[in-house]
Order: C-alpha cells, then sequence, then structure tokens
C-alpha cells in the first residue's frame, strides 16, 4: 500500500532549524518525483522544494531559497528536508507528495497524487 508519513515538526525559536522527513512506502523513489508543500491558516497550499525522480534535480521556492535544502535517502526511501534559519512566516503544517508522471520536478501541487498527512512547523520566540 503506498503511503507517505512526515515526520520531524515543531516548535523552533526564528533562526533555528528543523529537520523534516518523508517516509515513502509502496513504492521506491526512483518511481516519483517529491515534493513538500506547506499551508498556513487563511493561505493556499505552498511548493516549498522538489527532487525529481531521478534525484539530480532540485527546486525551491523564492521564499526558501538558501534556506531550505531537499534531499532523499534510497537505502531508507526517504526524503528530508533541512530547514535553517527559520523564520515566523515559514509557520504552516508541511506535507510531503508524490509524482508518479514526473518529467523533472514540479512545484506545482495539482502534479502530486498522493500525499502525507502532514507536519507541524511552528517557528515563534
Amino acid at each position: 500500500q503506498l503511503q507517505l508519513v512526515e515526520s520531524g515538526g515543531g516548535l523552533v525559536q526564528p533562526g533555528g532549524s528543523l529537520r523534516l522527513s518523508c517516509a515513502a512506502s509502496g513504492f521506491t523513489l526512483d518511481d516519483a518525483a517529491i515534493g513538500w508543500f506547506r499551508q498556513a491558516p487563511g493561505k493556499e497550499r505552498e511548493g516549498v522544494s522538489c527532487i525529481s525522480s531521478s534525484g539530480d534535480i532540485r527546486g525551491y521556492g523564492d521564499s526558501v531559497k538558501g534556506r531550505f535544502t531537499i534531499s532523499r535517502d534510497n537505502a531508507k526511501n526517504t526524503v528530508d528536508l533541512q530547514m535553517n534559519n527559520l523564520k515566523p512566516e515559514d509557520t504552516a503544517i508541511y506535507f510531503c507528495a508524490a509524482d508518479f508522471k514526473p518529467t523533472f520536478c514540479s512545484r506545482a501541487a495539482g502534479r502530486y497524487s498522493d500525499w502525507g498527512q502532514g507536519t507541524q512547523v511552528t517557528v515563534s520566540s
């Protein structure tokens, strides 16, 4: 059964770091591009980062470029999102998702067919 499970969220002070992990089961990372998205209360879902099925193409939203890094571990079948220099505006529920018809990697939510349940990230002093 295909499943995506996020972990690693929590409360952190501004300027701090968190590392989110997306554990995939029921498929291998070679089969799909993986995206990280976030949604804050009252806001639309935002594409944060993505990594291609080959693992060699990565994309970042302008608001996180230079602060967030996406990576994957094929042995563990996980995709991590390292988040540094966190800001209050990064507060949101973070989701990972899989795109099984990838051409490269996209931060458009409509391309992704399977989603995790999300993990809360709160940046506050």
